[in-house]
């Protein structure tokens, strides 16, 4: 209310100034219906704003005014001496009430009345109010033309590119301490100045939003139905143009809303709805841009309903319905379509969205669509600045530049810091932070820009806020930090809905601005899980229970976790990497062999999902069909009656998941080679032809031994094992079994055994250490 005012005593005052020639002119000149026009103009214009800011003196002296100006108009009264100064004292004690309201100087009434009497017929002098005058207010404000306020911005953004390429070009040699710090005093002087005249373009957008609760209660009541409105955001402030611009598109949407998607009380009723429907509009800025959000709780859209309707118009069907959800919402847009099989006064002529969206368009904004049929629809309007300068951060990805607001950006890592690990979870890198997650977007991936060989090498990391979470974004580089003058590109370009602007950095080239929610929303990031925790951040914290587990969909279809503690990393390997070899399937990763654990069938598939599992010593692989999410396994969990892959099963969110029994995965899958220190020593020895390295040595490791064929100090054999007849003489004492080349024994003295038989090879080594059996 206060900048309502501010503004009717600017404009007022302004008024004034010039009114009263005009008055004294129209007394000379009666016939001059013109001048009479803009005085009675400018009195019904007080009498208006006085009732809506609460002015009753004001509104009774230009109520009057008013009436004895319209008596002069039909030709009921002739604007004579007497009529005339009657009229000029009226309007000094307008401009007088109005001088005291700005000082804020209490000013006597009792000359009111007098001044209200002279207007009558047949006075012939005029009564002078009481009392001095109220002294006038030293005027704050000017009126500026619309072209005069766009050149003084034209003028102040080049100055702000003259002065980035001044610091750019002695940042390149030895730069005078001097010069130096003249350089920042003008630094400091123009980022003031470009605050200063960034502001006086802008306004409140309560001025778009101040007319639309009467509007929506006007058009609720024409259709019998009852909407309550929630406005949020007021006090956001946007470009005085774009306000303008925005008012139609803005009236469509909402006459809309009530129109098409709110339902009538009793279909309400029916759906377990409140009579009332909700209609809310709420205003934010983000970066460079501002969002107005329009959300009903009405019947949403009926996609088969607009794909009906544009097939009966001759479209393909089968193309329509090939369409992604997202591009069936768009048809609402398709030029002379509408949703409503009847014509009423508010709509159903097929003109409305199409105007919307071009209208939007036009001025580089876009419009989001977010429908849930039978709960409502959110309708999000991007909105940049017309003209505006910002701190920007410049990256580059291959031969390209880019800008994103500095205010988006939390900070930039580089991607081989030790602070920094990259994991794939279910196809989707995720980076890990100082302990805190979140999704990456690889900016060459989402625009189809190639990444150079020295941003492959050595990749940066930059930490982007949004309003509904946070996510990494992979770049080659950081390039600069600068301020730019930002305008809307085109519209082909800006409905891509990654781009917030463009802009004209000191190089010249031109260059475009990131959007950063945008791209959030193109790459299809879900923040729900984030957005949820923030809404109920007021609840009492209490520590999570339970056993962090990986959740995921096994290859049998079937969903089941494992201890998040186990698992290693999550990683995606080619169908050519997994064979059955020796027994089992294996897989190829990182130039190792693993043995590779499955349930479901492996075989067939190009691509798969491997879970690398470890307990300290050994690493077993583990195929999936794709990771879901994180969980808290709950303390209870049901065991299973018999040994087996799985552990148990407990309750998640009121689903039975399986876990996975770690314990029986390395037992069943662990290769026993890597098995170290624990296992029993045994020595190969007197080996001259290298066939016990080559062929038994694999045996002994997965019978779980640890085999050398040379001791170290210290190091004493459990057993040794040596060929017939080659018997070292350091190891002659000890433990020892001898294999044969032949398959028959030499006779009932010979506990050697033969080499291919192996199990009495084992059972040989069991027993030796035992101290048992013959030498």
């Amino acid at each position: 209310m206060d900048d309502l005012l501010q503004e009717f005593i600017a404009e007022t005052r302004e008024t004034l100034e010039a009114l009263s020639g005009e008055i004294v002119a129209w007394e000379a000149h009666p016939e001059d219906s013109a001048r009479l026009d803009a005085i009675f103009r400018f009195v019904h214009t007080v009498k208006g704003s006085c009732g809506f800011l609460d002015l009753p003196r004001l509104g009774r002296l230009s109520h009057a005014a008013e009436d004895v100006l319209a008596q002069v108009r039909v030709g009921e009264r002739v604007p004579d001496r007497a009529l005339v100064n009657s009229v000029l004292a009226v309007v000094d004690r307008i401009g007088e009430l109005v001088e005291a309201i700005e000082s804020g100087a209490s000013l006597d009434a009792s000359g009111d009345e007098l001044l209200i009497a002279a207007l009558a017929e047949g006075t012939q002098e005029v009564a002078q109010a009481s009392g001095p005058a109220a002294p006038r207010a030293a005027a704050r404000s000017v009126r500026l033309n619309v072209d005069l306020l766009d050149r003084m911005m034209s003028g102040m953004s080049d100055m702000v590119l003259a002065r980035n390429e001044l610091a750019r070009r002695l940042r390149q040699g030895d730069i005078d301490p001097a010069i130096e710090a003249a350089l920042e005093r003008l630094s400091m002087t123009v980022g003031e100045m470009r605050d200063t005249v960034t502001r006086t373009r802008m306004q409140k957008i309560d001025a778009l939003f101040s007319a639309l609760p009467r509007m929506v209660r006007d058009t609720a009541a024409g259709l019998g139905k009852s909407v309550t409105l929630h406005v949020d955001g007021s006090d956001v402030e946007l470009d005085r143009e774009m306000i303008e611009v925005m008012r139609d598109p803005l009236v469509h949407i909402i006459r809309n809303s009530i129109d098409h998607g709110i339902e009538a009380p009793n279909k309400r009723r029916a759906a377990g709805k409140r009579e009332n429907g909700r209609l809310s509009v709420a205003a934010r800025q983000s970066g460079n841009q501002i969002i107005i959000e329009i959300a009903d709780d009405g019947r949403g859209i009926d996609t088969e309903k607009l794909i009906a309707k544009l097939v009966a118009s001759g479209r393909d069907e089968q193309q329509l319905r090939r369409l992604s959800d997202r591009a069936k919402l768009g048809l609402i847009f398709e030029p002379g379509l509408s949703s409503k099989d009847e014509v009423s006064e508010v709509s159903g002529r097929g003109v409305g969205m199409d105007v919307v969206r071009a209208a939007i368009e036009q001025i580089g904004g876009r419009i989001e669509l977010d429908s849930v049929p039978g709960k409502g629809l959110r309708i999000a309007i991007h909105v940049p600045l017309t003209l505006s300068i910002i701190s920007a951060i410049v990256v580059g990805v291959g031969s390209q530049r880019f800008a994103i607001s500095r205010q988006a950006i939390e900070e930039i890592v580089t991607e081989r810091s030790d602070a920094i690990r990259i994991d794939t979870l279910g196809g989707t890198r995720v980076a890990t932070v100082r302990d805190r997650r979140m999704p990456v977007i690889d900016l060459s991936t989402l625009l189809g820009v190639e990444r150079s060989e020295e941003g492959v090498a050595s990749g940066m990391l930059a930490i982007v806020s949004v309003s509904d979470g946070s996510y990494a974004l992979a770049v080659d580089t950081v390039l600069d930090n600068e301020e730019l003058v930002v305008k809307p590109a085109s519209p082909a370009v800006m409905s891509t809905g990654l781009y917030a602007g463009q802009t004209l950095p000191d190089s010249g080239l031109p260059m475009l601005m990131l959007d950063c929610a945008g791209m959030a929303q193109v790459a299809a990031l879900d923040f729900s899980r984030d957005a949820s925790e923030a809404f109920d951040e007021e609840a009492p914290a209490q520590e999570p229970v339970g056993t962090p587990a990986l959740l995921f969909c096994d290859l049998d279809g079937v969903r089941r976790a494992v201890p998040l503690e186990a698992v290693d990393r999550v990683e995606q390997v080619e169908g050519s990497a997994v064979r059955f070899a020796a027994g089992r399937f294996r897989v190829t990763i990182d130039g190792r062999i693993l043995p590779l654990a499955a349930q479901g069938s492996i075989q067939g598939r190009d691509k798969l999902s491997v879970l690398r599992l470890k307990d300290g010593d050994n690493e077993v692989s583990y195929a999936i069909d794709e990771a879901i999410d994180i969980i808290l396994l709950p303390e209870e969990l049901v065991p299973a009656r018999e040994p087996g892959p799985i552990a148990g099963v407990a309750l998640i969110d009121g689903e039975q998941i399986e876990l996975l029994d770690i314990l029986w995965v390395f037992d069943e899958h662990a290769d026993r080679a890597g098995d170290a220190s624990g296992a029993p020593l045994c020595l190969i020895a007197g080996d001259s032809d290298g066939w016990m390295r080559s062929f038994v040595r694999p045996l002994l490791e997965t019978a779980g031994y640890r085999v050398v064929t040379s001791l170290n100090p210290g190091d004493v054999p459990a057993v040794v094992l040596a060929a017939e007849g080659d018997v070292p003489r350091e190891v002659a004492e000890g433990p020892l079994v001898r294999l044969r080349r032949r398959r028959s024994a030499a006779g009932v003295g010979d506990d050697s055994v033969y080499r291919y038989d192996r199990a009495g090879l084992l059972c040989a080594l069991e027993a030796r250490m035992a101290g048992g059996g013959l030498r």
